[in-house]
């Protein structure tokens, strides 16, 4: 890809985060996971090891940053089933890292579709519910930036 279009799609995804609400935001930080870990798989099919470091470590960074921002007090036991989700998945493509293996990568990018799937089917009524708890909170998500 040329540097122009990856200036333009960094731009693009800057700006989105920009106005994105805390829903969004979660849905850009997973899509970011998901295409740095197909980044990777290619990186290991051609033997590019500093890409392929380069791209895993972002993914992991990424879902580090999904694991730090959950709510482990509102979010109960879904929270706690999804931190040890992200951990396994983290722990699980620094493997995949060291013996070069893509089925691994393949585990986590499955697992990774699957949370966002359930992510993105939210319906709107219940994003609104979490939007206006956060807001009686006064606190803002505890996102770490990639």
């Amino acid at each position: 890809m040329s540097y122009g279009i990856n200036a333009y799609k960094s731009v693009g995804v800057k700006n989105d985060l920009a106005v994105a609400d805390p829903h969004r935001v979660i849905q850009l930080l997973m899509q970011g996971s998901l295409e740095n870990m197909a980044k990777a798989k290619g990186a290991m099919e051609r033997k590019e090891f500093a890409v392929k470091s380069q791209t895993i470590s972002k993914a992991m960074t990424i879902i580090a940053a999904l694991q730090n921002s959950l709510d482990m007090d509102v979010g109960g036991e879904v929270s706690q089933n999804l931190w040890s989700l992200y951990d396994f998945m983290i722990n699980h493509l620094m493997l995949a890292s060291r013996e070069n293996n893509t089925a691994k990568v393949d585990d986590v990018i499955d697992i990774m579709l699957k949370i966002k799937s359930a992510w993105d089917s939210i319906p709107q009524s219940e994003k609104e519910k979490g939007f206006q708890l956060l807001a009686e909170r006064g606190a803002q998500p505890a996102l770490a930036t990639a």
